[in-house]
């Protein structure tokens, strides 16, 4: 009986943000080292590389909002800042020598399969192949612009939250927010104080959960955590077992929903006892539909004498401020988009094409899906991590990365050992995984009646509506029934050398 020599998989992970990040210490831990990581902005970090606008803060408590491989017992604050997670990303990757891997500045324009092989192409001209893909892309990193009449015409300044520009001066001006998500709530927290005057133009309110959001974490307690690594694993899983109570609350109709959307009533109530501006920040929705907002300063900015909010459709942008369909017109000096992203973009706009040159359009023509977050039809040897349907506010993201890139190990080893060349997932897999999403989806509290930017050009909801025990039994062991499997045969195995991931 013939055998076959070890091939060392080449591979290249796109993005260096929480998926890619996880992804690659996972495959260098397991015995794979052959990977290139191709990111386009000039740091890791992803989301919280390109987001630093004033008072950014993650709204997942720190001591979760880390990788189970790299716990960090330090954290200045309970809810962390921006730059401090982005700091954070910056060490794992020298912790864990990632840095050789890294290929920053490199936008990647498109990716091909031939077959064999991927061949991926950025920015810059440079050409990679490889045998694996690993599509690490995250959710938002593509910022969404309104089309507002008149935008290009402003004669201020205009910056997108997720575009800031530092040299932007905004005391003493007069400042336009345009946004009630929670990059809108923390951005008007934190520019209301010095403002000459700001005003808030959100024509959907949201439910803003009470939360000290600013409160520093104990020293002392920081230290403790890092004498007693046992300690700290240990509220680590606690806190993982906590977030099940959140993935809970948000999936099924129970007593605990019902006591965190009286908190969510109570902490607009108890904070703003204007009746007339209480009743415009009241959504008409469920609380938790949307994405949760936590903030502990945001009704005290919005009811401060210098801030206004405004709930009045924007009729026009002018050269001097904004002006909505009452008539009025609003001075204005900067202008603040705090509009989001196009969420479900993913790898998009790269131009990705895989078997029979299958473009991701063409397959995603009724919106995004992958069979477990993980796998899409038509693109053999290609996988996603923090793809479709992804919990974005259930269970912790850093969580599931690690899940899903440890899955996506047991494909590695058996194309090292050589009992897989190619793998892809068959269409009716994915059939079966996004019907079983959809019916999943019905008692969530997402589905309860308001429009967030969970919804899918398709009107489908882009979460994930699994508990968390669910998710890790998914995401285990591959099943082969799901998947096409092809195999070289022996002689062109012995012959085949594995292709450097870079060139």
């Amino acid at each position: 009986m013939a055998t076959t020599s070890p091939r060392d998989p080449s591979i290249i992970i796109v993005g260096a943000g929480v998926a890619g990040v996880a992804t690659a210490v996972t495959f260098k831990r397991a015995g794979f080292e052959n990977f290139v990581i191709l990111e386009k902005g000039a740091d890791v970090g992803g989301v919280w590389f390109w987001n630093r606008y004033p008072g950014l803060t993650c709204d997942v408590p720190s001591q979760l909002y880390q990788f189970g491989f790299a716990p960090k017992a330090d954290w200045s604050r309970i809810w962390a800042s921006g730059p401090e997670i982005q700091r954070y990303h910056r060490d794992v990757v020298e912790q864990f020598g990632l840095a050789p891997h890294l290929r920053l500045d490199s936008e990647v324009t498109d990716a091909r399969f031939d077959g064999r092989a991927w061949t991926v192409g950025t920015a810059d001209g440079h050409t990679r192949t490889a045998d694996f893909v690993i599509a690490a892309t995250g959710v938002l990193h593509h910022p969404f612009i309104p089309d507002i009449p008149g935008l290009d015409g402003f004669g201020g300044e205009v910056v997108h939250t997720a575009r800031w520009d530092d040299a932007i001066e905004t005391r003493g001006k007069r400042v336009a927010v345009i946004g009630s998500g929670s990059t809108g709530v923390q951005i008007v927290s934190a520019l209301q104080p010095e403002a000459a005057k700001l005003t808030q133009f959100a024509r959907t309110p949201q439910w803003v959960l009470w939360a000290p959001m600013g409160v520093r974490q104990p020293r002392l307690f920081g230290k403790a955590l890092a004498a007693a690594p046992a300690l700290h694993n240990l509220l680590y899983d606690v806190s993982l077992w906590a977030s099940g109570i959140l993935a809970d609350i948000v999936l099924r109709p129970s007593w605990r929903r019902r006591l965190v959307q009286r908190f969510a009533r109570w902490s607009l109530r108890a904070q703003v006892r204007d009746k007339a501006l209480r009743e415009r920040l009241t959504p008409d929705y469920e609380p938790l539909c949307k994405r949760q907002v936590l903030s502990g300063t945001y009704y005290r900015a919005i009811r401060a004498d210098n801030a206004e909010l405004v709930t009045e459709r924007i009729a026009e942008i002018t050269s001097s401020g904004i002006r909505t369909a009452d008539g009025r017109e609003h001075p204005v000096d900067v202008l603040v988009l705090a509009t989001g992203f196009h969420p479900h973009n993913y790898m998009r706009p790269m131009n990705l094409r895989g078997r029979d040159g299958i473009t991701i359009d063409e397959a995603w023509e009724k919106g995004p899906m992958a069979y477990r977050m993980t796998a899409i039809p038509g693109f053999p040897n290609l996988f996603t991590v923090l793809g479709p349907n992804s919990p974005t506010g259930s269970i912790s993201l850093q969580y599931s990365a690690e899940l899903t890139a440890r899955y996506l190990t047991r494909w590695l080893e058996r194309f090292r050992d050589g009992s897989v060349d190619t793998v892809e997932v068959t269409e009716e897999a994915t059939a079966r995984f996004n019907d079983e999403v959809a019916e999943a989806m019905g008692p969530t509290v997402w589905n309860t009646g308001c429009n967030s930017w969970y919804f899918t050009d398709n009107n489908t909801i882009d979460l994930w509506p699994f508990d968390r025990k669910t998710m890790t039994a998914m995401l285990t062991e591959p099943d082969d029934r799901d998947y096409r499997v092809t195999r070289r045969d022996a002689t062109s195995d012995q012959a085949a050398a594995a292709a450097p991931a870079e060139q």
